[in-house]
């Protein structure tokens, strides 16, 4: 099979960068979720290059190293296991495609997608379905995904030896649920993907966290001259978590609550789905309470570490 005749025809239409993006470990319990992007010079000979699935290991590390080699440019992008559970694994892997697309030291023409749902990269895009086996751009960026994300686990092996990682990588064989009921989950394990009690206990964190920052986001907007409307209003389209009023604005305010700055920050969080979702839920309230005010949407993001005294709210005004 030509793998370049998907490239040669966006070439001829004037797309001269033309980047390859696919992922690597949607499936698997534990671990990140990683994405490449890869621009190679059109029609540039790599032997064996072909979707990683149908290569062997040994090839893969060959393909990997001339991948490196020979693209104009190429980068990672990841979602760690905490983004994949707060976010949904569909989500997490755009973010990590935007952040592998983001990454480029080169503007790509156009970005073609491995799949049939589009991660809305900065740059013009178009999904392949089944490009990994269709596209040598594709195909190089599962490569590059594949080996990066099988290297990681490899080193997560040698710090949770005992879930032997190097054998399945963190997908879910009989290996590795044996060594969950021997072991439980561990600290780089999807608790979302997990059936069991660990999978509730998150459940209650998410919401305990979820409660506990909208009180410290509400102190925080009454401090700074705002008045309490509703917290928690839902509709059939979704949910707002508080909707305040200053002198000028009504806002509709999305608030998250995290231990750190290793998450996603608050626009990469907010995405496009998530701000209809928002708007079409505060147009709906707006319908059934009259008010002048301008409406306003904002985000506040708050760090705490477990027990911390002082967290830190990072309160986006006009955020979408």
């Amino acid at each position: 099979m030509d793998l370049w005749s998907i490239e040669r025809e966006f070439f001829e239409d004037g797309y001269e960068l033309i980047c390859g993006v696919d992922e690597a470990g949607r499936g698997p319990l534990a671990g990140p979720v990683y994405a490449a992007a890869v621009i190679l010079p059109l029609g540039i000979d790599i032997p064996q290059l072909d979707d990683s699935k149908k290569c062997s290991e040994k090839t893969r590390a060959r393909l990997y190293d001339e991948i490196m080699e020979k693209a104009i440019a190429c980068s990672i992008g990841t979602a760690h296991h905490k983004e994949i559970d707060e976010l949904n694994i569909l989500q997490a892997t755009f973010l990590a495609m935007n952040r592998a697309v983001d990454a480029l030291e080169v503007e790509p023409s156009i970005a073609l997608i491995d799949g049939n749902r589009d991660p809305k990269v900065r740059c013009r895009s178009r999904c392949i379905v089944k490009g990994d086996a269709l596209s040598a751009s594709i195909a190089a960026a599962s490569i590059l995904a594949k080996v990066s994300r099988d290297r990681y686990m490899i080193e997560m092996a040698a710090q949770y030896p005992q879930y032997a990682f190097e054998k399945h990588k963190g997908y879910g064989t009989q290996l590795h649920y044996e060594k969950l009921q021997a072991f439980g989950a561990s600290e780089i394990h999807r608790l979302t993907f997990l059936k069991n009690k660990h999978s509730n206990t998150h459940k209650t964190a998410a919401k305990q966290r979820g409660n506990l920052g909208e009180a410290l986001a509400l102190e925080h907007l009454k401090e700074n001259g705002y008045h309490f409307i509703v917290q928690g209003f839902r509709s059939r389209v979704g949910e707002i978590d508080l909707i305040v009023e200053n002198r000028d604005h009504i806002v509709f305010v999305e608030v998250k609550l995290r231990k750190n700055a290793h998450f996603a920050n608050a626009c990469e969080y907010v995405n496009k789905t998530k701000q209809n979702k928002i708007k079409n839920t505060a147009k709906l309230w707006l319908a059934a309470h009259r008010t002048d005010l301008q409406p306003r949407f904002d985000v506040i993001e708050i760090y705490m570490e477990d027990n911390a005294a002082n967290p830190k709210i990072i309160h986006l005004e006009n955020a979408f």
